[in-house]
């Protein structure tokens, strides 16, 4: 009994023990060593925290004191039995400073995972240091600002198993990258991804790389040359992200290759992808990134065997025909992106209408849900060709959160939404009509609503909006909308910063604009709003406001505000008068062009130390032109045209950074200030129409990059010569020369035709635009208009691709030089109204690309070059007014002149005229009709807009400028959200997507 009771006691004790010591080790933590404390406060103290983080769960340090135990600090572990740190995670604190080798950091020697992403280490290298911490099994730098040489201690931390080091600024030295993955032999996640200033890197660096690894992320890091073929062979590799490598080329394993990917993005590169192969051997794919790509098979086949995809993107790959729905398994697909593709077709159209299906008929409930992607939470299918009416399933979609159907050919009416679950909705350049839906109003977390440019009619109600508490971005601009007469404003939008509501028929500024606390971007343009701009709307975003556009409207009269944040303020084309409105100090870029402002520039005007482009063409300014304004080192385009203005030109550009000077339909005098030659980045200088009396300005072919020159309707007189300054290319860039209705004289400049190389460039298939300036806050596109013949043709974008020369209505002699025809990209030539003697050069006939040729009224004699006949692009000629003698050339385009090109050539005979030459059959041959609108070439080159107007004697030019502006980081997202120009056409569809929010704030309409 009392060996019995010994034992029990024995048990009990045990019991007791062992109970006491679970509970101690359960709600006890370990004590922090104090050498250890102290290095964690020393690099508290060594950042500054700041109080504003970009992470959704920032986190913060302040909160570690000296005295208490470093164990229980937020972002500490420390081992439970010796006390040493061996977790630190400080990511999303806020820390800012710079991280060096000495810091207190490196001496936690027991490190075994370590996270610094998302701070602010600017400036910060890597230090070799981290090469002590042999500990380490994950090591996270990524979003830190690091920068530099990643260092080759990075391969001594051979117990890493996670390794990120994504979106930096560091650069990989070949041999360090090849030790690193050799080393690192028991990684499993490897993220490099985004680093800026990564050089090139060969692909075949990555050749040893672990067969442990589950997840590799290599995008954007500068990757070329053919990817190795054992990384698609990994055996336990689930991600694999290798996107924006533009130089990365490779292939999938030729033969007994299977894999376990489940994500897949080779988007960007210029993989050879056999989408066929690719189905057959990887089954698990759920995700499948492949936009921009190089597909062995030019159409996406075989998609059907994607059983488990949940997310594609086949965006931007000139896909065309009609997409495959049918390959499509709409049981799991939750996101898919076709856009920036030339798809064609209806989408299909389900089985019936959900609400209508009865919940007994089985069958056909099941039949429907086959057909509907329920899980589908993101539709991108804009910039297509699609077309037909929206089909009843896009309603229905209970999980459907983005919609972006824009750019496409749609039509019919937008019929209601059966959920809420809309965060963007975006169906812009349609054909859409009818009403807003009502169902919009329920879309309480809309954050994007964009329905601009369709057919949509109805009265706009913005108490239908009252409801969207989330709502950022609304545009209903270019519609068939009316405005109510009601304007309640007995609600907010409390996060709405920017609303379009350009061309919506407005007569008054809606009264609910009141209620916008943080507006940023508003656009009222292109409506009827008349009178004086009420005192109210200059407060409205009085902090917040960043871009104003109220162009091309009725208002009389604005007093402008002190909007703290403006930095783009268009007034174009209302009925503004007085004297000019100062805009506020942090205004950058300021149009008020088409008013009818008079006085003289205020003294204040000088004072808009950021502006960059300033317009304050055709008003009725008078008086001089104040000097401060070419003292403005900002200041990059300046538009004074079509004004009152008299004297002389400032004669100081000394700190000049102007690209665009337009001071044409003035009454400017005396002599062209030489100080120009300062301004070193120069491309348009217009200073036609005025009384300018000089000689030629040689010392303009210092120019670099000039490539607009206008100087006509002045006096300037005497013979233009040979260059002056010896070994410089003058004029290279030269691209438009415009120097009619002066009083030049001697013969036509051969020497520096012979050097304007720009104009022999016979490369025309490229459609780029010239004088597209970026800017912090954005960029604008010069303009020329050309009067032809009785057509003015407004070419709202100069492109790259248009050359002319116009030195008519001057007192040239002489021959035309034969190297003219060494222009092939010449598009206008007009040597009109001289005393032009000789005979047309038959090099002319080189210039394939000229569509108007005007010799009229000179001393020409001889024949006309048969060979001009194979000028397929010529639309307009005029020889009238010589000695031409002979017969007309037959066939192509010259079948399409009339009388008037060769009246006043007694000697010419054959069709058009009623002079038959010898041996003619005088039968009028076929003509082919050929205009502008029907010319491809021409409708390639450029927008047309057509006014007739008087002949005043060959070509005039006048030069003006476009603006699209973009906005600051802050609006960047619905920058790359909203795309280019209102009318959009297929070509460039990248680069006009990404300008086109403030189409509004920027399109050029005098």
């Amino acid at each position: 009994m009392g060996k019995l009771s010994t034992l029990y006691s024995c048990l009990l004790l045990f019991l007791f023990h062992s109970q006491s010591t679970l509970f101690l080790s359960s709600s006890a933590s370990p004590l922090c060593r104090h050498d250890e404390s102290s290095a964690l406060l020393e690099f508290k103290n060594s950042f500054s925290i700041s109080g504003t983080s970009f992470c959704k769960d920032s986190k913060t340090i302040s909160s570690w004191e000296n005295g208490t135990n470093c164990c229980r600090w937020r972002g500490v572990t420390c081992d439970e039995f010796t006390g040493h740190v061996i977790g630190l995670d400080v990511s999303c604190s806020g820390l800012e400073g710079t991280l060096l080798s000495n810091s207190s950091l490196f001496s936690l020697g027991h490190l075994q995972s370590l996270d610094l992403s998302s701070n602010e280490f600017d400036g910060s290298s890597i230090s070799s240091q981290f090469g002590k911490l042999t500990h380490l099994t994950q090591l996270d730098l990524s979003s830190s600002g690091f920068s530099g040489h990643v260092p080759l201690e990075i391969a001594h931390l051979s117990k890493l198993v996670t390794l990120h080091l994504s979106s930096l600024r560091v650069e990989f030295e070949t041999s360090t990258l090849k030790r690193i993955v050799q080393n690192l032999t028991q990684l499993r996640e490897l993220d490099l991804s985004n680093n800026v200033y990564t050089s090139s890197l060969r692909a075949d660096s990555f050749v040893n790389i672990s067969s442990s690894l589950t997840f590799l992320d290599l995008g954007s890091i500068g990757l070329q040359g053919k990817l190795p073929e054992n990384i698609f062979r990994l055996p336990n590799l689930r991600e694999l992200y290798l996107r924006e490598n533009h130089n990365l080329t490779g292939s999938f394993p030729k033969s007994n290759w299977t894999s376990p990917l489940k994500k897949l993005d080779l988007s960007l590169t210029e993989f050879s992808i056999d989408l066929a192969y690719l189905t057959s051997n990887v089954r698990s794919l759920d995700t499948l990134l492949l936009r921009d790509c190089k597909f062995i098979v030019s159409y996406p086949v075989l998609l059907g065997n994607f059983t488990h995809v949940t997310s594609l993107d086949l965006a931007e790959n000139n896909f065309r025909g009609q997409f495959p729905w049918y390959s499509l398994s709409f049981k799991r697909i939750a996101s898919l992106d076709l856009s920036g593709n030339n798809f064609v077709g209806e989408l299909p159209e389900n089985y019936g209408d959900l609400d209508k299906i009865s919940s007994s008929n089985d069958s056909s409930k099941s039949q429907f849900l086959d057909n509907v992607p329920l899980h589908l939470t993101s539709l991108n299918l804009f910039d297509n060709m699609f077309n037909g009416t929206l089909p009843s399933w896009l309603y229905a979609i209970p999980s459907l959160e983005i919609l972006d159907l824009h750019g496409n050919q749609f039509s019919g009416v937008v019929n209601e939404f059966q959920t809420r679950s809309l965060v963007s909705l975006d169906l812009h350049d349609n054909n859409l009509q009818g009403t807003i839906p009502k169902s919009v109003s329920r879309q309480i977390n809309l954050t994007g609503l964009d329905l601009s440019s369709n057919k949509l009619s109805g009265v706009i109600e913005f108490n239908q909006f009252s409801e969207l508490k989330n709502l950022w971005s609304l545009d209903l601009s270019f519609n068939n909308f009316s405005s109510s007469s009601s304007d309640s404003i007995n609600f907010t939008l409390p996060t709405l910063e920017n609303l379009l509501l350009s061309s919506c028929n407005l007569s008054q500024f809606p009264q609910f604009l009141k209620a916008l606390e943080n507006v940023r971007l508003l656009d009222l343009s292109h409506n009827q709003i008349q009178g004086s701009v009420p005192k109210w709307v200059e407060e409205v975003g009085t902090n917040s406001l960043y871009s104003l556009n109220i162009s091309h409207n009725f208002l009389k009269d604005i007093e402008l505000a002190s909007w703290k944040s403006m930095v783009y303020l268009d007034l174009r084309s209302n009925m503004l008068h007085g004297k000019l409105p100062i805009p506020p100090p942090s205004t950058y870029l300021f149009f008020i062009s088409n008013n009818q402002l008079s006085g003289e520039l205020p003294s204040l005007i000088c004072e808009l130390t950021t502006i960059a482009v300033l317009d304050l063409s055709n008003n009725s300014f008078t008086g001089m032109i104040p000097p401060c304004l070419t003292n403005l080192t900002s200041l990059e385009v300046l538009d004074l045209s079509l004004n009152r203005f008299h004297g002389m030109i400032p004669s100081s550009f000394d700190n000049c950074g102007l690209r665009n000077l337009d001071l044409s339909g003035n009454q400017l005098e005396g002599a062209m200030p030489r100080s120009l030659v300062n301004c070193k980045i120069l491309e348009v200088l217009d200073i036609g129409n005025n009384k300018i009396n000089d000689t030629f300005p040689h010392w303009l072919e210092t120019l670099p990059i000039l490539t607009v020159l206008v100087l006509r309707s002045n006096k300037f007189h005497g013979p233009i010569g040979d260059p002056k300054f010896v070994g410089w290319l003058p004029f290279r860039y030269l691209r438009i020369i415009d120097l009619s209705h002066n009083e030049f004289s001697g013969p036509l400049p051969t020497k520096y035709f012979e050097l304007m190389i720009a104009m022999m460039d016979s490369h025309t298939d490229t459609l780029e635009y010239m004088g597209k300036y970026f800017h912090k806050a954005g960029y604008y596109y010069d303009s020329v208009s050309v009067v032809l013949k009785g057509l003015s043709v407004d070419l709202v974008r100069i492109q790259s691709i248009f050359i002319s020369i116009d030195f008519s209505e001057n007192n040239f002699v002489g021959e035309i030089p034969k190297m003219i025809g060494n222009f092939k990209s010449l598009k206008g030539l007009n040597f009109s109204h001289n005393e032009l003697t000789g005979s047309i050069p038959t090099s002319l006939a080189n210039l394939t690309n000229l569509e108007w040729l005007d010799l009229s009224s000179n001393q020409l004699s001889g024949e006309i070059p048969q060979k001009l006949a194979d000028l397929t692009s010529l639309q307009v000629l005029n020889l009238s007014q010589n000695h031409l003698v002979g017969a007309i050339p037959r066939g192509k385009q010259f079948n399409t002149f009339e009388n008037d090109s060769y009246t006043g050539n007694l000697g010419l005979c054959g069709y058009p005229l009623s002079r038959g030459c010898e041996n003619d059959s005088a039968q009028q041959p076929s003509g082919v009709n050929f205009t502008p609108e029907g010319d491809p070439v021409s409708a390639k080159l450029f927008d047309w807009k057509f006014a007739l107007i008087g002949y005043g004697g060959g070509l005039v030019f006048g030069i003006s400028m476009g603006y699209v502006v973009l906005s600051d980081a802050r609006i960047d997202r619905l920058i790359g959200k909203y795309a280019g120009g209102r009318k959009r056409h297929k070509t460039g569809k990248r680069t006009k997507r990404n300008a086109r929010l403030n189409a509004g704030i920027g399109r050029r309409n005098h």
